[in-house]
């Protein structure tokens, strides 16, 4: 089966867009509900004719989280939860400034962004991270002036979903909640209290098009050698497809774990440099290393040895160098699911009822000017398949 046959055999739709600047016409619908009971997603109020009350806990910074924390603003916005405002770029803004923005901004008759409801364990300190979820837990069970939880990251979903608290909890941004003991599976949290997005398989899927698309045999990956860094990283799924795909696995350990940002960034960039003149391929996996101001030397490492790559996070990186990734549509679509979960649960649903399985779409984003750099001339088949079609570096030509 060829590549776009693989494409057309998922039934789910295709846009071209044209430049890169173009919006993605069609989307694949997420999955919704195996619950019983169908709780609408219309703004309420408690029942004690209150608006819910909402917190926020991160493992840290993490340049996600601030754009998922936008998202799920938006989707509240789309379905009336919220009244239409400006947002705070997250690209230049953290999660606690967003926070604070809400909590002092956002109209709403039905929710409010608790101003200290915010909570951080430093930026992924081990040190700080258990008094922080006692805090939380504290504030939950004892003040009660929470009504739901927003746990951005696997450190923050470990310890909603492990602890002694039964607040329903919303887990966004996790490389894989199910590797990483949030949830039991995709189709059971286990919990409760608790829900997290989940998309089976994603990282198989992605490589799967990657190996179809450049047909390696050796495969260049970065990651922590923990636990924690083997889930950021996706690396049982990564040798998994070894085994089934047939191609050796190159791992370079760079740590980002109880280490300054700027050094978790130096040993990432170290690594994709030492990687790239000795592998077919580069996987850009999840990793606390990898930053906006790390991105460039990471990419101009894998373009000096003219080797393809191809990006785990998504389109923003292929924007900025790397050749290929998953087309996102923006995170609008994510936001919305979480949105729409938490708007049910106000409606009375637990958690635990709701489906978790998110779908994303099976886009292709390619970058042209990297395919040039590197000597890669990508099949027509390939371009008719890509939604997201960049001709620029960064900023540059």
């Amino acid at each position: 089966m060829t590549f776009r046959q693989r494409l057309v055999a998922t039934g789910l739709a295709l846009a071209l867009v044209l430049g890169g600047t173009g919006a993605i016409a069609t989307l694949a619908p997420t999955a919704h509900a195996a619950s019983p009971t169908v709780y609408p997603v219309t703004p309420v109020r408690t029942p004690q004719g209150e608006p819910w009350r909402i917190g926020y806990l991160q493992g840290g910074d993490y340049a996600d989280y601030p754009v998922i924390l936008v998202a799920i603003v938006r989707g509240l916005m789309t379905l009336g939860w919220v009244q239409e405002m400006p947002l705070p770029d997250p690209a230049t803004h953290s999660a606690a400034q967003i926070w604070a923005h809400l909590a002092t901004n956002a109209q709403s008759e039905y929710l409010r962004f608790v101003p200290d409801g915010f909570y951080t364990a430093g930026n992924f300190d081990a040190a700080q991270r258990p008094g922080t979820r006692e805090a939380v837990y504290a504030r939950v069970n004892g003040k009660r002036d929470i009504d739901l939880m927003i746990a951005m990251g696997t450190w923050a979903g470990q310890d909603m979903a492990n602890g002694p608290v039964s607040v329903p909890t919303i887990v966004a941004s996790t490389s894989d909640p199910i590797a990483s003991r949030i949830v039991a599976s995709a189709e059971d949290s286990g919990h409760d209290h608790i829900h997290a997005k989940v998309e089976p398989d994603r990282y198989q899927r992605q490589l799967r098009l990657f190996h179809d698309i450049v047909p390696f045999q050796t495969l260049g990956i970065v990651y922590e050698n923990t636990p924690e860094g083997r889930t950021f990283g996706g690396v049982d799924a990564v040798e998994d497809m070894a085994r089934t795909l047939g191609f050796t696995v190159t791992p370079c350990h760079a740590p980002f774990n109880n280490v300054p940002t700027a050094e978790a960034e130096r040993l990432a960039a170290e690594c994709y440099t030492q990687l790239a003149p000795t592998v077919q391929a580069v996987y850009l996996t999840v990793h606390r290393g990898v930053t906006s101001q790390s991105l460039g030397p990471i990419v101009e490492s894998l373009l000096k040895a003219e080797v393809p790559s191809f990006s785990m996070l998504g389109s923003t990186e292929v924007q900025r160098g790397v050749l290929l990734s998953m087309a996102q549509a923006g995170y609008l679509p994510v936001g919305l699911f979480h949105a729409e979960t938490m708007a049910r649960i106000f409606h009375g649903a637990k958690p635990r009822e709701l489906s978790q399985v998110w779908l994303s779409p099976a886009e292709i984003a390619i970058n042209l000017k990297t395919a040039e750099r590197i000597g890669f001339d990508p099949p027509i088949d390939i371009l008719l398949a890509s939604d997201e079609v960049y001709d620029t570096i960064g900023d540059n030509d």
